[in-house]
């Protein structure tokens, strides 16, 4: 019970009864039968006890992954290349599709889905270890199906309200990565913007 002295009364996941919610009354807990009446109860998460592990690696790994792809698409750098057509009397220059494609592009897809299902599965373990820890109603891993960065919004949001001041740092780590993802685009833009103009005609 000493993990719970400091903590305010309130709510808490009964000491050796996986499941069940008894009330700390901020030195004693409450009798037995307090504890069965009180999951009838919706909408209440209690707080999670001292030194509860809200952060692990699979929520790391669902934020930070897509930083690969991130990464992987400096490394695509096609060499842009032209043929020319004649249509109505007129030549046109138009950009070859096969100079786009590369092999470096076709790695960042299949990267891409890779770092997806990678997210998929992550998020379902860290669900499953919050619920280890005592959190309540955790929030919903399949919505990392939608996108990955959704999930970490929402699973941020569920354990703050339980392990305040804790909580919201994946948020934080989807952002930056968020961030460098549109820095990344732009360069890339500002690469390839000039030789695709060459390809308008005239």
């Amino acid at each position: 019970m000493s993990s719970y002295s400091s903590l305010p009364p309130g709510w808490y996941p009964a000491p050796g009864r996986p499941g069940q919610l008894r009330w700390w009354d901020g030195h004693v807990w409450a009798d037995a039968h307090q504890a069965r009446a009180f999951p009838a109860r919706t909408g209440v998460r209690p707080l999670l006890r001292s030194g509860a592990s809200v952060y692990n690696w699979a929520i790391w790994l669902v934020a930070l992954l897509p930083l690969a792809s991130v990464l992987l698409a400096l490394a695509w750098k096609p060499t842009l290349s032209y043929r020319t057509v004649v249509s109505g009397g007129r030549s046109i220059r138009m950009l070859e599709l096969g100079s786009v494609f590369t092999p470096v592009y076709f790695l960042l897809l299949l990267a891409g889905l890779v770092a997806y299902m990678l997210c998929l599965w992550s998020a379902y373990v860290d669900w499953k270890k919050l619920t280890a820890e005592g959190v309540v109603r955790p929030f919903p891993w399949a919505w990392a199906f939608l996108t990955p960065a959704l999930y970490v919004i929402g699973r941020s949001l569920v354990v703050r309200k339980v392990a305040r001041p804790l909580g919201l740092a994946p948020i934080w780590a989807v952002l930056a990565t968020a961030a460098l993802a549109v820095i990344v685009a732009a360069i890339k833009a500002a690469e390839m913007f000039p030789a695709a103009a060459n390809a308008i005609p005239a």
